[in-house]
């Protein structure tokens, strides 16, 4: 009986034994998935609330980028606005087909009207006057430099040296075009057309065509010489020739050849 006995007890014992470590075994096990559990909830969550943080962040963003774009472009308006301003009113300079004219005041009276006509017509007669006077000035300019011209040909066909040295002035310049010089003074005049004066039998000088502007004159003409008759010309030329008047002396003589 009391071996039975020990047996059981035994055997209970064991049992007891086998399900305490078992239970041992489970536990840790246990406290290991939930501590798992645990790491990986947070994992969890913070996986899923960094979209929705990173979605706020960018939300956020979008919408301070919204609400400053009209402001930015406002003030950009008002600076464009205010450059454009300042250009207005520091330039004043004016470009023909911009400027809107100003009407013109209308007489409101009937002495008023008498008068702004008066005006009128004194301005259009005051520019008539310059203009006449100015044309006046350049038709005696024009007659005086053909009288000059016309005594020089006259001495120069007469072969008279004094008086066709008479019409230039002391320091009188020969050119020939387009801007050459010849020479200057009376003396290397006098040697030129002195010699040719007593060497040739007959000279004529005859204008084909004058032109005259205030104190130049420029001739087209023909020159005939004659070397052994008087009678006989023996060579024919055609030149032309402009000539500065000032003071009633040829002052300058360009030759084109």
């Amino acid at each position: 009986m009391k071996p039975l006995f020990f047996a059981i007890s035994l055997l209970f014992s064991w049992q007891s034994f086998a399900s305490d470590e078992t239970t041992e075994q489970t536990e840790p096990q246990t406290s290991n998935e939930q501590k798992a559990e645990k790491k990986d909830v947070p994992s969890l969550e913070f996986i899923e609330e960094k979209p929705a943080t990173e979605q706020k962040s960018a939300s956020e963003t979008e919408t301070a980028k919204e609400t400053n774009e009209p402001t930015q472009s406002s003030d950009e308006e008002k600076a464009t606005a205010e450059a454009l301003k300042a250009v207005a009113e520091v330039d004043d300079s004016k470009v023909l087909g911009t400027q809107t004219p100003a009407p013109a005041e209308q007489p409101k009276t009937v002495a008023e009207k008498q008068q702004a006509v008066a005006e009128a017509e004194k301005a259009v007669n005051q520019a008539k006057e310059a203009l006449t006077a100015k044309q006046q000035e350049k038709a005696r300019q024009s007659r005086e430099s053909m009288a000059v011209i016309e005594q020089l040909i006259a001495a120069y066909n007469a072969r008279n040296i004094d008086a066709f040295i008479k019409m230039y002035d002391e320091n009188v310049e020969f050119y020939t075009f387009p801007n050459e010089l010849m020479f200057t003074g009376k003396e290397k005049l006098i040697a030129r057309y002195g010699i040719m004066f007593k060497k040739l039998k007959c000279i004529k000088s005859s204008p084909i065509k004058r032109i005259v502007l205030g104190n130049i004159v420029i001739d087209h003409e023909l020159s005939e010489t004659c070397t052994q008759d008087p009678k006989v010309v023996d060579k024919r030329s055609e030149f032309v020739t402009s000539y500065k008047i000032e003071n009633g002396k040829i002052t300058k003589v360009l030759f084109f050849r």
